[in-house]
Formats: structure tokens, sequence, C-alpha cells
């Protein structure tokens, strides 16, 4: 069983600005506290072939679990990322995020398919709550950094 998450997210922020904090693994913890917390994240951003074996911790409390995310592909050109990550109960799942120009900003598209066997569709319902929770996140590091 595999499910689809397909997400959109504007900012009145400019695309690199977007981009910038959606490749930072020190913004990705950010954005996901407390909801999840990591530990073992590297520093700096992401890269193209990076494989990096994470702890989860489920609004951390619960032990951690080992979770692996490779980037399959990153173009800062073009502002877009796939992923393949699996632990924690997830099988699969693949990530694609793009960030576009707009009018009065920027969008931020995340497609995830995934693959958690029994457990798809509990896990879909999760990822769908915390990509609107990064996407609060964001606007919160966005509004820090043009103050700043």
């Amino acid at each position: 069983m595999t499910a689809q998450i397909n997400m959109s997210h504007d900012y009145e922020a400019s695309a690199k600005d977007v981009w910038a904090i959606a490749t930072d693994f020190a913004a990705l913890a950010e954005v996901c506290r407390p909801l999840i917390r990591f530990t073992g994240l590297p520093e700096g951003r992401c890269a193209p072939g990076q494989r990096v074996t994470v702890g989860v911790r489920l609004f951390g409390v619960l032990p951690p679990q080992d979770y692996t995310m490779e980037v399959v592909e990153q173009d800062d050109n073009a502002m877009t990322l796939r992923s393949s990550e699996h632990g924690a109960g997830v099988r699969s799942w693949r990530h694609h995020l793009s960030v576009e120009s707009t009018a009065t900003g920027s969008r931020l598209l995340d497609t995830i398919d995934i693959d958690a066997g029994p457990m798809t569709p509990l896990v879909a319902w999760w990822g769908r709550k915390l990509y609107a929770h990064r996407h609060k996140g964001r606007l919160r590091l966005l509004a820090e950094r043009a103050s700043n």
C-alpha cells in the first residue's frame, strides 16, 4: 500500500531565501520541533549523493529510531531536491521538493510517496501534519531573517 502527499506553501520571501532554508539541516531541525527531534544531523546544507542516518524522536520523548535519507538529486539553480528515505517504520519515503518564484514571493512544493505497509494511511496523515507544521516554522525563520 502506498500514498502520495502533495502540498504547496506560499511565502512572501524570495525563492532563493526559501530554498536556502529548505535545504539547511539546522533549519530542518528547527521547523520540525517539537513534533520531531533529531540526533546526528550534520551541519550545513544537504548535498547531492549525501547519505545521512539520524535518530528521530517523535515529540522528543519516544526512544530514538534510525532514519536514513539519501539526497538522490539536488539542483541549486533549478531549486529542486529529490530524496529517498526510510526507517522508523517507514519502508519508503520518496520526497520531491521544489521552490519557484511567484508574483508575491515564492512557492514551495512537496510531493511525497510513502510506503509504510499497513500503517501507510496513518503515516500519510502524520506527513501532512508535519509538512503543515514545517511551513509555520519556515514562516518564522524567514521573518527572523528579514528582521536581521
